[in-house]
């Protein structure tokens, strides 16, 4: 049952941040808080990757493909070809290595 109420009060938190998200979508902000929020995706990401990768025995293989993704984000500007180069790049390592 606690698990239960876990995910609901999860979801509740989750939902309102999102509905207060979007109740700002009128408000015009500052060119420098919109330059900010744009690398706020990016800098999470990389966040969440960088202590996997510093502990992880494979480092070698994670750091190349990071630097594909990473190469692959940065000429195309799609985030999805960034982690979809980077965990092919990643795969095809651990095959070879």
């Amino acid at each position: 049952m606690s698990t239960l109420l876990t995910l609901l009060g999860m979801w509740a938190v989750t939902y309102a941040a999102r509905l207060i998200g979007l109740g700002l979508g009128g408000v015009r902000l500052p060119p420098f808080w919109l330059a900010f929020l744009r690398f706020v995706p990016i800098s999470v990401f990389v966040a969440l990757i960088v202590p996997g990768i510093s502990t992880s025995q494979d480092w070698p293989q994670q750091v190349l493909a990071c630097a594909v993704g990473a190469a692959l984000l940065w000429r195309t500007r799609a985030l999805i070809w960034g982690i979809l180069g980077g965990f092919a790049v990643y795969w095809l390592l651990r095959q070879i290595w």
